[in-house]
C-alpha cells in the first residue's frame, strides 16, 4: 500500500497517454488511440464541430473541446467504439441527457459534468447492452431523474474512477434484474469515487463481480452498498461515514430466472474503514471466491485513513487541469 492520494499523474503529461491506463477490469480500453483528433467547436446539441457529431462517427476518434460551456442534448448521445472524450482543458457540462454506450467498446469518457436529466428513464451514463473495455474517469455527476451510472445488458470489463457523485437519490446499478441472468458476466471496478451524501445503489449489484476500493461514501439515506442475486463483492480500504442510517451493506434476496431458489449476494470487507458509529451490515459470504487478483495482478490500494478521505473531497470529478500537449 502507498500513502500518496496521487492517482494517474503521468496520463496528463501527455494528450494520448491516457489510452490503456486504467486500473482494474477496464484497464484494456483505449479509447480513440489510433484515430485522429476531432475538435468540439460548438456548444450545439448537433451540426458541424458538435460532440454528437464526433461521438456518431464510425473510425477511432480523440475527441477534445475547444469551447467551454453547457450542451444541452434533445436525446441520448450514443457514442460508437474506439472513442475518447477528453474533457481536459475546458470545463464542459452536459444536461437534460445523458450517454449512452450501446453496443460498442474501447470507449474513454474523461473530465466531465453531468447535471439536470430531465426524463424519468435518463441516466446520466447508460452502459448497455453487451459493451466493453469502458473507462469512466474523474467526472462529475448529479440530479438526475433516474441514476448516475447503468452498468447492464451483458456490459463488462468497467472502471469507474475518480469520480464525484452527489445530490441523487439512486447512484449506480450494476445488472439489470434477476431475469437478466447473462449479467453473470459482468465484471466492474470502482475506486477512489466520493458518493457525497447521496441515497443508494454505491452500487448496487446483480450476478456481477466488483471490486470496490478507495471510495469515500459518505451520509447515504438508504445503504451504502447492496448485494444481491449472485452478486460477488469485493470491498477494500474503502471510507464508509454513515448519517441517520447507520448500516452501510445492505442484502437483497432474489430469484434468479433460472433458479429454483431465491439468493441474496456476497460481500467481503477487507480494511475498510466504518467511521465514528457506522455499522457495517456484514453477513458472512456465501460461497464467495472471488477476489480481483484472480483476474488483474496490481492496483494502487492505499490505507483507509483520514488523509485518503480529504484527497477525495477535493480531488474527484471534474477538474481545472490543462489539456496536455499531443495531437
Amino acid at each position: 500500500m502507498t500513502a500518496t492520494p496521487v492517482l494517474y499523474s503521468h496520463v496528463d503529461c501527455s494528450l494520448r497517454s491516457l489510452a490503456g491506463q486504467a486500473a482494474g477490469f477496464g484497464r484494456f480500453a483505449v479509447g480513440g488511440l489510433q484515430g485522429p483528433l476531432y475538435r468540439v467547436t460548438t456548444l450545439s446539441d448537433d451540426g458541424p464541430g458538435s460532440l454528437r457529431a464526433g461521438c456518431c462517427m464510425n473510425e477511432p476518434m480523440w475527441i477534445v473541446f475547444e469551447v467551454s460551456g453547457t450542451i444541452e442534448l434533445s436525446s441520448h448521445l450514443d457514442v460508437s467504439s474506439y472513442k475518447t472524450i477528453d474533457g481536459r482543458g475546458q470545463r464542459i457540462k452536459l444536461t437534460h441527457n445523458g450517454i449512452r454506450l450501446k453496443e460498442c467498446e474501447h470507449v474513454i469518457i474523461c473530465n466531465l459534468e453531468f447535471e439536470g436529466g430531465i426524463g424519468d428513464e435518463i441516466d446520466a451514463i447508460e452502459i448497455k447492452p453487451n459493451s466493453k473495455h469502458i473507462w469512466i474517469d474523474r467526472c462529475s455527476l448529479k440530479d438526475y431523474k433516474d441514476g448516475l451510472i447503468d452498468i447492464t445488458h451483458q456490459s463488462t470489463f468497467i472502471t469507474i474512477s475518480r469520480c464525484h457523485f452527489s445530490n441523487q437519490d439512486k447512484v449506480m446499478l450494476i445488472g439489470a434484474s434477476p431475469l437478466h441472468i447473462g449479467d453473470r458476466c459482468i465484471f466492474v471496478t470502482i475506486h477512489h469515487c466520493f458518493f457525497d451524501g447521496t441515497r443508494q445503489r454505491h452500487p448496487r449489484v446483480r450476478f456481477a463481480k466488483v471490486h470496490l476500493y478507495n471510495n469515500y461514501t459518505s451520509d447515504w439515506g438508504i445503504y451504502a452498498v447492496c448485494a444481491s442475486v449472485e452478486a460477488e463483492i469485493y470491498s477494500q480500504c474503502n471510507i464508509y461515514e454513515a448519517g441517520q442510517r447507520k448500516e452501510a451493506f445492505k442484502y437483497l434476496t432474489e430469484k434468479a430466472a433460472d433458479k429454483e431458489e431465491a439468493s441474496t449476494g456476497s460481500i467481503i470487507s477487507d480494511d475498510d474503514l466504518f467511521m465514528d458509529d457506522t455499522q457495517s451490515g456484514l453477513l458472512e459470504p456465501i460461497c464467495s471466491s472471488f477476489h480481483p487478483s484472480q483476474h488483474y495482478e496490481t492496483w494502487t490500494v492505499m490505507s483507509a485513513t483520514n488523509e485518503l478521505k480529504h484527497a477525495l473531497q477535493h480531488c474527484t470529478g471534474w477538474q481545472d487541469v490543462p489539456r496536455p500537449p499531443g495531437e
